[in-house]
């Protein structure tokens, strides 16, 4: 597919945007896929090639935590094992399923998760002395962390909040080690992701490339921000993406 410089431009623009707003909270992506879709990408050729942009802002993100001392380990295994079972089975189906499905389910996880948080913004934001808990003691987490994995291997967008859900309500990690860990499960089914889209011949290189030069800059300015920002700012500016999720959700 040929890109023109000017819609180069902006496809860099916009991951770099991207890759800020999905390592602070999620939702980058509800801006990315339509911009591939006026392109002239179908939907499931654009979902397919986000997951480039996806991957590599994952991987800068992920060092930038690991550069700083906020990436916890103790149960990394355990978190992520569901996950990149739930991711391997949520591409297969969206290799397989129409298109038409996407949309509603991007849009209900998004108010879904507006609604968590403004009735009860607890249970993804844990008090700051809180201990985190692990896996092995808390099932619900299993089944959280296996239904965001499905969730970010079919459609991608929106698929921070979901985690954000396990990873700081049900396990209690504070937002900032809750984001960097956010980000290593991405990686994790976003690489399963790319490979079954690649086997089908989903991915446009050219713009998926694009995007990732942005989302990687993006990514690592943002972990800077997450480090130093006060949590109550990380609260806020978690609430407020859902809200504008929802919005590019169902406008596009």
């Amino acid at each position: 597919m040929d890109v023109s410089i000017e819609f180069g431009a902006l496809l860099i623009v916009l991951g770099f945007v991207a890759g800020i707003i999905n390592t602070l909270a999620g939702g980058g992506s509800n801006l990315t896929i339509p911009a591939l879709i006026v392109l002239g990408m179908p939907a499931e050729v654009a979902n397919a090639t986000n997951r480039v942009g996806v991957l590599m802002q994952s991987v800068s993100g992920v060092a930038g935590f690991r550069h700083h001392k906020r990436l916890e380990s103790t149960d990394l295994v355990a978190i992520l094992i569901p996950t990149f079972i739930g991711g391997a089975t949520g591409a297969i189906a969206a290799a397989w399923l129409p298109s038409s499905i996407i949309k509603p389910l991007l849009l209900g996880t998004m108010l879904l998760m507006a609604f968590i948080m403004l009735i009860k913004p607890s249970l993804v934001s844990p008090q700051a002395d809180e201990p985190f808990r692990l896996v092995k003691d808390t099932p619900s987490s299993w089944i959280g962390l296996l239904i965001a994995g499905f969730y970010g291997g079919f459609v991608q967008a929106g698929v921070g909040f979901v985690l954000l859900a396990a990873l700081c309500g049900t396990l209690r990690y504070d937002l900032v080690r809750g984001n960097a860990l956010k980000l290593v499960c991405t990686l994790a089914f976003t690489s399963v992701s790319l490979v079954i889209f690649i086997w089908h011949d989903l991915i446009l290189w050219l713009p998926g490339l694009l995007l990732a030069i942005g989302s990687m800059v993006g990514a690592w300015l943002a972990v800077k921000f997450a480090i130093k920002a006060n949590p109550n700012t990380l609260k806020w500016f978690l609430f407020l993406m859902t809200l504008v999720g929802c919005i590019f959700a169902y406008s596009s």
